[in-house]
């Protein structure tokens, strides 16, 4: 089978490259091992928010938003995000304000007195706080699953529950085997998420991205006097929002990466024990653990995705590494990505993503990575 282009991977960046892609006029084969949002696009908590560090990550971000925003099947609900931010960090974080402002995004600077009117907590060591009303989530299956409609509409192709068992470069293309045949593209896009290191691998090359484990707990139904927006306290790195009835929370364990499967219940104490000292109120919750549940970040020495062109492998464009970023930005993500693939320049500065700036040292540097 050929193809101008062959995506590897079906979550949703790999489903918004593919409609932007196939728009262009471009014959796409996407290759997904499993399903549409069956790996990390589908266990993610699915946040959205403009509140980023950078120009590039907020800039990423914005469209991304105004996209889902335009998009009923998005399940766009502008329900906000408020950051708790400490002492140390809080310099910083009213830089970052001030840029997201600039660029358009109306971000707030709260006290944490102010800051109470959203959602009860302990004030102590914080310097002060952020809110954006912009912010929000999105429903990640039914976005995923409408850019899959518009890339078909566009003559894509998908090839699903589909593993890649080959990748070779071959007289000017590259060449990707499955188990039942081969499709031959002179570009490639690696989009497999947690999984994109693997598929370099499979290729020769050097993709530094691997998987890490984060738990999602969810607590039984709770009679609260208003939603609680997400609310990230930057301190102790725990989140929580409501879902109808129930809160879900988490905290990144920065030890659990690799390929571990399942609920790691030893790390509920230590988040809970985080999460009660700043929002003791929870001491009244009780959890469910039916309805939580784990999923995979794809991470990258930076913690910042890897976005463009691979230097010495001619035709392989990386959209692989968000960081738990991938839900916030596809759909920019996918733009760029088409533009790329025809040889225009991106409406995005990319630049800061480029695969080269591990070796070079010169990448944007770490964000607020929540």
């Amino acid at each position: 089978m050929r193809a101008d282009i062959v995506v590897i991977g079906a979550g949703i960046i790999g489903a918004a490259c593919a409609w932007r892609l196939a728009e262009r006029g471009l014959k796409v084969v996407v290759i997904e091992r499993g399903s549409p949002a069956g790996g990390s696009t589908g266990r993610s908590v699915a946040g959205v928010r403009h509140q980023f560090g950078n120009e590039t990550n907020i800039l990423l971000a914005r469209e991304s938003i105004a996209e889902y925003a335009a998009m009923p099947e998005s399940g766009y609900r502008a329900e906000g995000y408020l950051m708790l931010v400490p002492h140390a960090g809080w310099e910083r974080h009213r830089a970052a304000v001030e840029l997201q402002r600039r660029l358009g995004v109306p971000t707030r600077r709260l006290t944490p007195q102010e800051a109470q009117a959203h959602v009860p907590f302990v004030p102590d060591g914080l310097g002060g706080c952020s809110h954006c009303a912009l912010d929000g989530r999105v429903d990640a299956h039914s976005l995923t699953s409408e850019y899959v409609r518009r890339a078909r509409s566009q003559g894509a192709l998908f090839l699903l529950d589909t593993p890649v068992t080959g990748i070779r470069r071959r007289q000017g293309h590259w060449e990707v085997s499955h188990p039942t045949g081969r499709v031959e593209a002179p570009l490639l896009l690696n989009a497999a998420g947690a999984w994109s290191g693997g598929i370099g691998t499979l290729a020769g090359l050097d993709i530094p991205v691997w998987p890490a484990r984060r738990m999602v707990f969810t607590t039984a139904p709770l009679k609260l006097p208003r939603p609680v927006p997400m609310v990230f306290d930057l301190a102790s790195g725990v989140y929580l929002r409501s879902e109808g009835e129930r809160l879900i929370l988490g905290r990144a364990d920065p030890r659990d990466t690799g390929w571990r499967e399942g609920m790691d219940w030893d790390w509920l104490e230590p988040t809970l024990e985080a999460a009660l000292g700043r929002f003791p109120w929870l001491e009244a919750a009780a959890l469910d653990r039916r309805a939580s549940w784990w999923g995979y970040y794809e991470l990258t020495p930076d913690e910042e995705p890897i976005v463009g062109r691979l230097p010495g492998a001619e035709g392989w464009i990386n959209a692989c590494g968000f960081s738990g970023h991938g839900v916030m930005q596809a759909a920019a993500i996918g733009r760029v990505v088409a533009q790329l693939a025809v040889g225009e320049t991106p409406f995005i500065d990319l630049s800061p993503l480029r695969y080269e700036r591990f070796a070079e040292g010169d990448g944007i540097g770490p964000d607020i990575q929540v």
